[in-house]
């Protein structure tokens, strides 16, 4: 399999490290969506990542999509997110204010305040995005994430979004602001499926 996508993108670097954790072997396409766009579009019609490029050919898109087939792969007993009841639904949630969280930190603030540039900026809308973002942020941290706790897609989504705000607007989640995300976050980066997909810098367009 061909996983397609840079891992500065939380949706394709969880992807990886739900692939990582169950022990399924992939190959990584480093195409970017801003200097591939032509080239990835024959890949995803959408332009967008991830792609995950399937053994006999078939291209899956959307991360949501990926980690479905990934899961029913597996099978229920080794699934990421449990197949029914109430602790499918607190997973659905947890995800969805990860998701939430870097929706709108980064397809709102960053894109507004790092790719368009500066005469088009809205104040305004970076400002409300922000204030969605650091809601789901709050809300997460409002949680309860037990240390001994099996690793699952809650926590694998939620600490890609959590490196993700670290790295592309750290000024919005320094150390001590959400305690229960810090400790989560330090747990999970000393995992080697999050060492190993690791980033250090946001490959976009900057805008001037």
């Amino acid at each position: 399999m061909i996983l397609v996508g840079q891992y500065d993108s939380p949706y394709t670097r969880r992807v990886a490290i739900s692939l990582r954790v169950l022990a399924i072997a992939y190959e990584h396409d480093t195409r970017s969506v801003f200097g591939d766009f032509d080239s990835m579009r024959k890949t995803n019609p959408l332009g967008r990542i991830p792609s995950l490029i399937l053994d006999d050919g078939t291209t899956l898109i959307d991360s949501a999509a990926i980690l479905d087939w990934i899961d029913e792969s597996v099978g229920p007993h080794r699934a990421l997110i449990p197949s029914s009841g109430l602790a499918r639904r607190e997973a659905l949630q947890r995800i969805a204010l990860a998701n939430g969280a870097v929706d709108k930190i980064g397809g709102g603030a960053n894109y507004e305040r790092l790719i368009r540039p500066a005469r088009y900026r809205w104040p305004e809308w970076i400002a409300r995005t922000i204030v969605q973002g650091e809601g789901a942020l709050a809300a997460l941290d409002g949680l309860s994430w037990p240390a001994d706790a099996a690793i699952d897609q809650a926590q694998i989504t939620a600490g890609c979004a959590l490196d993700y705000v670290r790295v592309t607007a750290p000024e919005l989640m320094p150390v001590g602001r959400y305690p229960m995300l810090d400790a989560l976050l330090e747990r999970l980066r000393a995992r080697p499926e999050l060492a190993a997909t690791s980033f250090s810098d946001y490959a976009v367009p900057r805008g001037e």
